[in-house]
């Protein structure tokens, strides 16, 4: 028991310390990427209104066709493309990337690569 509240106070740890420095602004709202080993998710947040303006799962009806598992670098790339289509149709051009406690890596990379790819300026 000790061991698995050590561990989420150092994950939460790592989540604040990148948090302190990313703050969403209408202009430039946040990227939020939430990751579990079967699926991923990303939510744009304006933090000033505390709304959530386009968001994006490998859970979603009409992705989860699109690959096998929802937990690997092809789901994020397709959630990715997503994130960056409803963005761009809710007026979100410029955003800031948050990876919470997660490492630029791997899914989360892949992710990001292909929000960029589909038109957001990170």
């Amino acid at each position: 028991m000790e061991h698995s509240k050590q561990l989420r106070q150092l994950r939460q740890r790592r989540a604040f310390r990148v948090r302190k420095r990313t703050r969403g602004t209408p202009e430039r709202p946040r990227l939020c990427v939430a990751r579990s080993h079967k699926h991923i998710s990303v939510q744009v947040i304006d933090d000033e209104t505390g709304k959530t303006l386009a968001a994006a799962s490998s859970l979603d009806k009409g992705l989860a066709g699109s690959f096998k598992h929802g937990g690997n670098a092809t789901a994020a790339q397709a959630v990715g493309k997503a994130i960056a289509e409803r963005a761009i149709a809710a007026g979100i051009k410029a955003v800031c990337f948050d990876r919470g406690p997660f490492r630029y890596h791997g899914r989360v990379a892949a992710l990001a690569n292909a929000a960029r790819e589909g038109g957001l300026s990170f």
